[in-house]
């Protein structure tokens, strides 16, 4: 009896912390919980290390997310997703990346060009474990691409702009004509691209490149999977619509900027109730606040009843982030319409139900604003994630369907 007891007890506390109320909308519910309960126990058990004085909160949670990798990787080993393509380790401007070749084709066939930042809020991640690898290895071998993938250095170790400025190096190289005809690439046709904190530093490269006249290739393609744009509005609708909805919370993303600006790790409640960026901050001009003005940019179904959050005076002063917040190699939405303008055409992946929404659907406006193609692609059943859950045991059906349509997207567009 007192074993039944126990047992019951255990599911029932196990039940209740799996347990996340989720939109109706989202496909395989409790699959994303199973999911979300297992990133969100990596987390706590990272802070317990870290609180006993035993290693860094992130470098505790990078050694614990490394079961996730291998755990995708168990069925599907990374040597054998695509046998036909060559994978070398090697260094682009001193940065490490890994390139993937696809099988040789006939004499004189030029192939597409592709560099691709992965996510993790600038602290986590890897270019060569999970689905990253798998992902461009596909890629490369569908698409006949030589696909670049930057292994740019992470916090704790840096802060911005250091991630930053190892993708821009390794771009750079990654577009010199010597370069390209060493791998066969055709220089019209070559993309940059990442997701999530890989979208910031994809679209910020972008930027760069195409407003930089000592480059003489440029990308003809940029391909943003849910980017992160800005960091001076935590109160968008969709940040407020999904703070509680896995597997990035509103927090988690504040506390990755604080980490990333290398700011005090205490004003994360300053910033959640946008007390950085007052009004009495006069250095954010009406120009720049209006660069991102969801009242504005945002499609009246997005922004539903929700109101905007302006602070006239903050109580804490941050102006020493400022200049990072500002900085538009860290918030590329910030950028000016006349930098935009120079762009190469873009496709943005959006989800419905992740606090980055708006940050894509914004930059979606004001890149067309510019006079930039955009095609936007917006999955009402997505969520922050998806598109890197495609292999067992976090395979889910909104992320192969939004692989997809990238992979497509590129293949008749890049």
């Amino acid at each position: 009896m007192r074993l039944l007891l126990v047992t019951v007890l255990l599911t029932v506390a196990l039940a209740y912390y799996v347990y996340i109320p989720l939109p109706d909308a989202i496909q395989e519910p409790w699959r994303l919980m199973l999911l979300d309960a297992g990133f969100r126990a990596t987390m706590h058990l990272a802070s317990l290390k870290a609180w006993l004085g035993f290693d860094h909160y992130i470098r505790s949670l990078r050694q614990s997310m490394e079961g996730f990798d291998d755990m995708a990787l168990s069925s599907e080993s990374s040597g054998g997703v695509m046998p036909g393509v060559k994978v070398s380790d090697i260094t682009f401007a001193g940065i490490p990346v890994r390139v993937y070749e696809p099988p040789a084709g006939g004499e004189g066939h030029l192939r597409r060009g592709l560099m691709y930042f992965h996510g993790g809020g600038w602290a986590l991640g890897s270019a060569k474990k999970g689905s990253y690898d798998t992902i461009n290895r596909m890629l490369s071998d569908e698409l006949n691409t030589v696909v670049v993938s930057v292994e740019y250095r992470l916090y704790p170790e840096v802060h911005f702009p250091v991630p930053y400025l190892d993708c821009l190096a390794a771009a750079k190289h990654f577009l010199s004509p010597n370069v390209l005809a060493r791998y066969a690439i055709d220089p019209e046709r070559v993309a940059v691209s990442g997701d999530s904190a890989g979208g910031n530093l994809a679209a910020a490269v972008a930027q760069e490149v195409s407003k930089d006249d000592t480059i003489s290739v440029k990308f003809s393609v940029q391909a943003l999977i849910y980017p992160v744009l800005q960091a001076l509005d935590f109160n968008t609708p969709s940040y407020l619509q999904n703070q509680h909805i896995p597997i990035l919370y509103r927090p988690v993303m504040v506390r990755f900027w604080l980490q990333y600006l290398g700011a005090d790790l205490s004003l994360q409640s300053q910033w959640m109730v946008n007390n950085h960026s007052s009004l009495h901050h006069s250095s954010i001009t009406p120009e720049l606040r209006a660069r991102i003005d969801w009242t504005v940019l945002l499609p009246p179904k997005y922004k539903k009843s929700y109101k905007p959050l302006i602070v006239e005076k903050d109580s804490q002063g941050s102006a020493k982030e400022l200049s990072g917040m500002l900085d538009v190699r860290a918030a590329p939405l910030l950028t000016a319409p006349e930098v935009l303008a120079k762009c190469p055409r873009a496709y943005i992946l959006t989800c419905e139900h992740d606090v980055l929404r708006d940050d894509g659907l914004m930059y979606v406006r004001r890149l067309q604003d510019a006079g930039v193609k955009v095609f936007s692609d917006h999955y009402e059943d997505g969520f922050h994630g998806c598109f890197s859950f495609i292999t067992w045991p976090f395979e889910f059906d909104v992320g192969k369907r939004a692989l997809r349509g990238y992979l497509n997207w590129l293949k008749n567009n890049l």
